[in-house]
């Protein structure tokens, strides 16, 4: 599976011979996060996490993508209270998906399940995976149609990250929060839009940005640049300065 699925340590293609007596218990435990400090967002999401994460862009030239942020040091996960609850009123799809996932094969997206999920079992807890007839359950016909949709999704987004890329509206950023005593603690590796480069744009463009709604979104990912300092509420006491980077 790509790396870039973050959380999934096992994640194996669902199927009736291996998981017939297989079941899933989801639960409102979010410790499989606590290792991470951002996800993969998708543009349809920005209007609900703007007022809580800084959005950005992650990733190479080729390959943009939006991303919540979840912490400022390498391997934290602010948003994870100590009992597992998650922090904020919005959770992100790509946490809400879990522990399925798409993979995709031979021309064809396939359903996995991250086997090591603590939620994963043979014992009766949660949700079943397949009626005794061997058919998928009801509970697996929505998880497909949740990931159906979160495909739709990311191929969306992925047109508006090209267009911005195409546009040269990206930079790399570092982002620092400060606090009132002791040295800052910084975040790099990531990109944001250019106020000056998108003000800069022809009329006719910034219109055709407005007419697609992708203006808005540029805007809402700017607007959400001011949850940084947010962070350092959540980080609480100062701690050891340390630069940070996503994953």
């Amino acid at each position: 599976m790509s790396t870039q699925l973050l959380i999934y340590k096992s994640a194996v293609p669902v199927n009736r011979t291996t998981h017939h007596d297989c079941f899933v218990d989801i639960g409102a435990n979010y410790a499989f996060t606590a290792a991470i400090n951002s996800v993969p967002l998708m543009a349809v999401e920005f209007p609900l996490a703007t007022s809580e994460y800084p959005i950005v862009f992650g990733g190479s030239d080729a390959d943009v993508t939006p991303v919540a942020i979840l912490g400022v040091r390498t391997d934290e996960n602010l948003f994870l209270g100590e009992d597992g609850s998650w922090r904020a009123k919005y959770i992100p799809a790509f946490v809400r998906r879990y522990p399925f996932v798409f993979s995709h094969s031979d021309e064809k997206f396939v359903l996995c399940v991250d086997e090591e999920f603590s939620g994963f079992n043979r014992e009766g807890r949660g949700q079943r995976l397949f009626e005794e007839d061997g058919s998928l359950t009801p509970y697996v016909d929505g998880i497909l149609k949740f990931l159906q949709d979160y495909q739709a999704q990311f191929l969306t987004t992925q047109r508006f990250c090209h267009r911005i890329r195409d546009l040269g509206l990206l930079d790399q950023m570092t982002a620092q929060v400060n606090f009132d005593s002791g040295p800052p603690l910084s975040l790099g590796g990531f990109m944001a839009v250019n106020r000056d480069k998108l003000k800069a744009l022809p009329a006719e463009t910034l219109a055709e940005l407005a007419k697609s709604d992708e203006l808005e979104l540029i805007y809402q990912h700017m607007h959400s640049l001011r949850n940084f300092d947010n962070l350092r509420e959540r980080l609480g006491q100062q701690p050891t300065a340390e630069p940070g980077a996503l994953h």
